[in-house]
């Protein structure tokens, strides 16, 4: 279930909820209201019983339509998900098939049944634009053929042997491709910025390396209690032990340097 038709559900709860409320408030302030009809005045009570009596049972009839729709948008976003978990693999075998030195019609065969699995696997989450009972409709991410239309432009035979220069324009139209793919599939998926982005560029650790006394008191309590423990191999005991202080050593070696050049560069 798409973001759009989502809405369109969501709109039309609150509009039928809305309207029971409204219902409801004219029917429990008909007495008050000057210039009602008496027929609506009479009714008017009854009605507002009957709404209160079923005001459980249309909160149970909301709640259960509403989470069916949640459910339906789950899924959608799963198969949307993996469709496109499916289409970088695809991209990234057709790059691995371009740049490859002389590719064997195996390797060709290979990336045109993923391509062509790719493909097939949309209609799982898609149907094609303007289809009807009696129109096949439009593919709803033509890129995908383009791909396949570049890949079988340079399929490997013994007639007409593919060029270097061939495969590497190949090569671009299959990622200019991918890209005007990526740009418009994604956009259901209804993604955020990250709360915490790392933007710059050479980016490195800011915390230092060690940890709290606590955690580390936890550490010789943990290493005292399986001391007094007998050891069935104290071989492995004493192998990680000394692997583990070699990565501690190596590890402050590590920080003493970057800290050393730190202060030469002051």
């Amino acid at each position: 279930m798409t973001r759009k038709q989502v809405n369109r559900k969501l709109r039309l709860v609150y509009v039928s909820i809305a309207m029971v409320l409204a219902v409801s408030a004219i029917a429990a302030l008909a007495k008050q209201i000057p210039g009602l009809p008496t027929f609506i005045v009479s009714a008017a009570q009854p009605l507002y019983e009957l709404l209160r009596d079923m005001s459980l049972l249309i909160a149970t009839l909301a709640a259960a339509y509403l989470a069916n729709v949640f459910q339906k948008r789950s899924t959608f976003v799963a198969s949307l998900e993996r469709e496109w978990r499916n289409i970088v693999c695809t991209k990234s075998t057709l790059f691995k098939f371009c740049e490859t030195r002389d590719p064997t019609r195996e390797e060709y065969l290979d990336a045109f049944c993923m391509l062509s699995d790719t493909i097939d696997t949309m209609r799982v989450v898609y149907r094609n634009a303007g289809e009807t009972d009696k129109l096949v409709g439009l593919y709803p991410y033509a890129p995908l053929h383009d791909m396949r239309r570049v890949l079988q432009s340079v399929e490997p035979n013994d007639a007409q042997p593919v060029t270097p220069d061939r495969m590497v324009i190949a090569r671009d139209a299959i990622l200019q491709s991918f890209y005007a793919l990526r740009e418009n599939f994604l956009e259901e998926l209804d993604l955020e910025e990250p709360s915490h982005p790392l933007l710059m560029s050479g980016g490195r650790r800011l915390k230092s390396s060690g940890a709290t006394q606590g955690a580390r008191r936890r550490q010789q309590r943990q290493v005292k209690r399986q001391e007094r423990s007998t050891s069935k191999r104290p071989d492995l005991d004493a192998y990680l032990h000394a692997l583990y202080e070699a990565e501690e050593g190596s590890s402050t070696r590590g920080l003493s340097g970057d800290q050393s050049n730190g202060q030469r560069k002051r």
